[in-house]
């Protein structure tokens, strides 16, 4: 299945014309989202703090987990208290909880620990997002809703899109394409961010699209003997898009001997690590790879994880805070 979904995704990037049955699917999925967001959009509500909605109009891969963390530093920064409120992707908690230091990913969401992890801010998870925003004003002044932008039951007073530098892909609506909505759906957003590092980036609107992008800043190890940062490795993760991870980890100058790619969220397991280690060389995997894996990886072999550095045009932070007042 897995193989599967990652020939569908080479197609969603490349420009074959996709077969016409998954063309016919993208209406049928076109009609019942249409159906489902304007029911949404009927049961509007105010949530208990102001919020700012960071989502994407493309399936997976587009940087909101490190851009929320971003955005919840600087935030700080300016004296709010943000309160993060995620789906718990990767989790089996439909009740919205709010995360403390011994929350497990396989409850919660691998995203949702990272985002407790890093940012130091309450954050809550949960399917119910509407029952997460009742309860945030009780742990700070401002939200930020992760994957928010097709989730039209809560008023926001910030719009954020994130789209990869890459662009939607082929074009066409899931399942023949990355698309979540049409193009048109862009004119909710209040700002739109493309996200990750390219040459020249193609405008997808005739307003201001800002920059923002991580790049690989070094490499920590998680376990085994303390030693320095390996040449060659392989490279264990599951995330969405990770050839950004192996093209980071080349950029670092490590020699990528065999990759071990999972589905996005995949909850690893003790055989997927034994099958990652006979080949014999220390493992590099993502922040959100760590969460699930430092607790059950063997404490004599080395694992090192990409730290990543977030940055951003200068005046994108200032734009978001004017969008605030």
């Amino acid at each position: 299945m897995f193989r599967l979904h990652q020939k569908i995704e080479q197609m969603w990037w490349s420009d074959d014309q996709p077969p016409l049955l998954l063309r016919a699917a993208s209406h049928v999925y076109d009609m019942i989202n249409r159906h489902n967001l304007n029911n949404r959009k009927k049961n509007l509500m105010a949530p208990s703090l102001p919020m700012i909605s960071i989502g994407n109009i493309t399936a997976g891969g587009s940087g909101k987990t490190p851009f929320v963390i971003w955005l919840a530093a600087l935030l700080k920064n300016e004296g709010y208290q943000p309160v993060i409120l995620c789906r718990g992707d990767g989790g089996n908690s439909a009740k919205p909880e709010l995360l403390t230091d011994n929350s497990a990913p396989q409850t919660v969401g691998d995203e949702a620990v990272l985002m407790h992890q890093k940012s130091g801010c309450p954050v809550i998870s949960g399917q119910d997002r509407v029952r997460a925003s009742q309860m945030a004003k009780e742990h700070g002044d401002i939200a930020i809703l992760d994957d928010g932008f097709q989730y039209l039951q809560l008023e926001r007073v910030c719009d954020i899109v994130l789209i990869p530098a890459e662009g939607v892909g082929n074009g066409h609506l899931i399942p023949a394409g990355p698309l979540r909505e049409p193009l048109q759906a862009l004119d909710r957003a209040d700002l739109i961010v493309r996200t990750g590092e390219a040459d020249s980036i193609e405008a997808l609107t005739s307003g201001r699209e800002w920059r923002w992008w991580t790049s690989g800043n070094r490499l920590t190890q998680l376990s085994g003997k303390k030693t320095t940062a390996p040449k060659q490795a392989i490279a264990l993760t599951a995330i969405a898009r990770p050839q950004r991870f192996t093209q980071s980890l080349e950029t670092q100058g490590v020699e990528i001997k065999e990759r071990y790619i999972f589905p996005d969220h995949h909850p690893f397991s003790h055989p997927d690590i034994e099958a990652a280690l006979k080949a014999g060389l220390p493992a590099i995997v993502t922040a959100k790879d760590a969460v699930k894996l430092k607790k059950i990886w063997p404490a004599g072999r080395e694992l090192w994880m990409l730290e990543q550095k977030a940055e951003a045009e200068p005046e994108l932070f200032g734009a978001i805070l004017n969008q605030l007042k």
